[in-house]
């Protein structure tokens, strides 16, 4: 199996730009070369040139006899020409060696041999030829100059050539890059963003088509890939949207049927009404083709039919009580909850209705109440029907939602036996403490009547008379006092309007004069409250218009930092050390309506200076505004 090597991006572009990146080093190597070579070549021809001048001072020198200066000279031309002849890489300095510039090197170094001999080491005395003699020797370095200068000529034409292939190597590998670089970068980038733009429009089908084995290759693999999954996605998203729907419904159906329980729980106020109200709920909420509501006694041995829908009227007369274990829906275990019952796997010994009616399937469902079994729901199917988790979810639900509302109707029903067991209770106090007495009075009364009578004494009998006739009248008023009380209602805002109203059905029925002092701003007091309150203070009055004989009554009512009802009279008064008898029933009523409340009573009274009846109540646990708004919504809630 043969393997094909896969070419890199970045090995492709080092490909194409490794052949200019080599030129190119070898072009500036060999113009660097040159440019030295001419450097050279340069600084050849000055020390050529500094050699004439130098052979003209050697000449002067001579013609004028300075010996000393000819010397120095001569050493230096012999540097300059040493120097010509093996170079200087220091400077850079060195000849461009040719056939012509050796020859006449040589030529330059033979004039220098004869003209040293001849003109410096001999030491002529005859100048005449010296003249010509340097003329022709200078002629000779000039040749050699001249010689250098062509040589370098050349060598200039070369460097000039060198920067023009420089010049258009740059051109042309530019221009190659350019296009390998749109060939191998451009070019897979256009397709990448056409394609993308076309999946931005929708269109989940575009492709890019794989034309290298390179980076852009894998890229566009990985576009082709992530393309092909968003297609999938795109095709599988209206089934998972219609999917994701569908369980939106349901979760709303199941709120809304749970808020349709919810409601009707809030709202019955009757067993029946419950019981109907929910089976009908039941129907719509299961889809059921009938349902039965059944409840257990005590010992979960009978199940009594509260309500049914959709069945028929021969099945409900049939089974309006079942006994434990007369049919499967009267089988309830804690452990199996939920039971779906097909009507075929019946035996032949249970109750038959279901398969009468059409039936296919029955749903029980159990009714709980903290653990313990209250009854149960049947749902009627004429279909095989297997719910789901999430319906068996919804009707436990349901079921539960049921108990709760079963248990509340309970407790209000005991709550209002509760109240009327304690309305009776007070009304039968209120009745032995008052007119009970009276009618004692009365019986005692009507014997010693009896005795008058069979003794014929006149005087009893009229005395007799007197006292019963008071008796009658103190018991139509006790009669009249309690009507009074049990009318009574609190203000809804403040106690004050109440008091002002006992105080003038007082002054209405005793013709005293009543007034009603209100001092400071406290806390409202809750409607129980007031009413046991306005019972003592009514009490106090009954008392003052029954024993005091006052001509004037006062109600000062303290309002901070406790509530204090106080309620003076300017009457004969009475010794409040001496034990209560049975003439003092009032502050006996009274004193046990101030312990229930938690309120202090206390009596003042001097015999000729009247009496004062003190109720102060308890300061209250936590006296914030808040509590106020409390027993505000309290009071309107219980009015």
């Amino acid at each position: 199996m043969s393997t094909h090597k896969h070419w890199s991006l970045g090995a492709k572009l080092a490909l194409v730009g490794a052949p200019f990146l080599l030129l190119a080093l070898l072009s500036t190597v060999a113009t660097l070369w040159v440019s030295w070579q001419l450097d050279g070549g340069a600084a050849a021809v000055n020390e050529a040139g500094r050699m004439r001048m130098q052979s003209y001072r050697m000449a002067l020198s001579i013609g004028t006899g300075e010996i000393r200066e000819l010397a120095e000279q001569v050493k230096e031309f012999d540097q300059s020409l040493a120097v010509l002849k093996s170079g200087d890489p220091e400077r850079p300095l060195f000849v461009p060696w040719d056939n012509t510039v050796q020859t006449r090197f040589l030529t330059v170094e033979q004039d220098w041999a004869r003209f040293r001999s001849q003109w410096i080491d001999n030491n002529p005395t005859v100048m005449r030829d010296l003249r010509a003699e340097t003329v022709k020797f200078s002629s000779n370095i000039n040749a050699l100059v001249t010689s250098i200068e062509s040589h370098m000529a050349h060598w200039t034409a070369l460097l000039h050539l060198l920067q023009m292939s420089m010049l258009a190597m740059a051109v042309l590998g530019a221009a190659v890059l350019l296009y390998t670089g749109y060939l191998f970068v451009l070019e897979p980038v256009g397709q990448l963003k056409q394609a993308i733009e076309k999946i931005q429009s929708g269109d989940f089908g575009a492709r890019v088509e794989r034309v290298t084995s390179d980076e852009f290759g894998t890229l566009a693999d990985g576009f082709n890939g992530m393309a092909e999954h968003l297609q999938s996605m795109y095709h599988h998203l209206e089934r998972k949207v219609a999917e994701k729907t569908a369980e939106l419904e349901e979760k709303h159906e199941r709120l809304e049927s749970l808020y349709g329980v919810t409601a009707l729980v809030a709202k019955a106020t009757s067993l029946d009404e419950l019981a109907q109200g929910f089976t009908k709920s039941m129907t719509q909420i299961s889809h059921a083709d009938g349902v039965a509501l059944r409840w257990s006694d005590q010992a979960n041995q009978r199940y009594l039919m509260l309500a049914a829908h959709g069945l028929p009227s021969f099945m409900v007369d049939a089974e309006l009580c079942l006994g434990k274990g007369d049919c499967h829906c009267g089988i309830v275990t804690p452990e199996i909850g939920l039971r779906v019952i097909p009507i075929q796997s019946l035996s032949d010994t249970s109750l038959q209705h279901c398969a009468k009616a059409g039936f296919e399937t029955v749903i029980n469902i159990p009714v709980f109440l903290h653990e313990r079994l209250m009854g149960e729901v049947d749902l009627f199917y004429h279909a095989r029907i297997s719910p789901s988790p999430e319906e068996r979810s919804l009707l436990e639900a349901l079921s539960s939602h049921l108990a709760s509302a079963m248990e509340n109707l309970r407790l209000n029903a005991l709550e209002r036996e509760a109240a009327v067991s304690q309305e009776r209770h007070l009304l039968a106090r209120e009745l032995h403490d008052s007119i009970a007495q009276s009618l004692a009075f009365l019986k005692i009364q009507v014997q010693l009547m009896r005795d008058a009578v069979q003794s014929g004494n006149e005087i009893n009998i009229k005395q007799v008379l007197e006292e019963i006739d008071v008796g009658v009248r103190e018991s139509y008023g006790d009669v009249r006092e309690l009507l009074l009380h049990f009318r009574t209602r609190t203000n809804t805002e403040d106690i004050e309007p109440a008091l002002a109203t006992t105080l003038r059905k007082f002054e209405h029925q005793s013709g005293m004069k009543a007034s009603l002092n209100m001092q400071g701003q406290g806390m409202p007091l809750s409607p129980d409250l007031q009413i046991q309150v306005l019972h003592i203070v009514q009490e106090a009055l009954s008392n003052v218009r029954k024993h005091a004989r006052a001509s004037q009554v006062w109600l000062d009512v303290q309002q901070q930092p406790a509530w204090r009802f106080e309620v003076r009279d300017d009457g004969v008064g009475f010794m409040p050390n001496n034990e209560l008898d049975e003439t003092h029933v009032g502050l006996r009523i009274m004193t046990e309506r101030a312990q229930r409340i938690g309120a202090d009573l206390e009596v003042i009274s001097t015999p000729s200076h009247g009496s004062s009846i003190i109720l102060t109540l308890p300061l209250p646990a936590h006296p914030m505004p808040g509590a106020a708004i409390a027993d505000r919504e309290a009071a309107v809630v219980s009015a």
